[in-house]
């Protein structure tokens, strides 16, 4: 099994924490892992994204440009990234502020309205935790509690207070794969 997703967004939307999450929790399944952040020089409110790769055996190299998932938590990264799916692959995105949806037809398009579903839960910030929980319902490569022990990992402890709500937005995006119509 080898995984390679590109996570992409806005600076500050938890797309870097993502992928580090992933790379933690699959190294503590012995995985091989890489993880390769790309960022403006803005510290928020500017263009991210990681390239992480998940594999059972050797990564032969962290740079590449096609990926089996793309998770885009944005308009500019969904026209980005889009193409760069693997045909047969994955996107998910943000669809409360997506104006215009992916369009391919030789690939699974899952739409989550993260950001409506983090106001409800009245923290904006966990709208990165709700996509994850929706690609770890569609590609289950790693076990939960290793993505939870990542979690603390990735977490500065003076935020481990907020990991029970992060546990609750894993959970929902979950939740969220099963409620939403899947193009494929």
């Amino acid at each position: 099994m080898t995984e390679e997703i590109i996570i992409a967004g806005f600076g500050g939307q938890g797309v870097l924490s993502m992928g580090m999450i992933l790379c933690y929790a699959g190294m503590m399944e012995n995985k091989e892992v890489s993880w390769m952040p790309s960022y403006g020089p803005e510290m928020r409110g500017g263009t991210a994204n990681c390239i992480t790769i998940i594999s059972d055996s050797k990564i032969s190299s962290p740079i590449i440009s096609r990926f089996d998932t793309v998770i885009a938590l944005n308009q500019p990264s969904v026209d980005k990234f889009e193409n760069s799916v693997k045909p047969g692959g994955l996107i998910i995105y943000e669809s409360t502020n997506v104006i215009n949806p992916p369009t391919r037809n030789d690939i699974q398009i899952i739409g989550i309205a993260a950001s409506s579903e983090a106001a409800k839960m009245k923290n904006t910030k966990i709208l990165n935790m709700i996509m994850l929980g929706a690609f770890l319902k569609k590609k289950p490569i790693i076990g939960m509690d290793n993505i939870l022990k990542g979690l603390k990992q990735v977490l500065p402890e003076r935020y481990h207070n907020l990991i029970p709500l992060n546990e609750e937005a894993i959970k929902k995006g979950s939740e969220l794969v099963g409620e939403v119509e899947v193009s494929a």
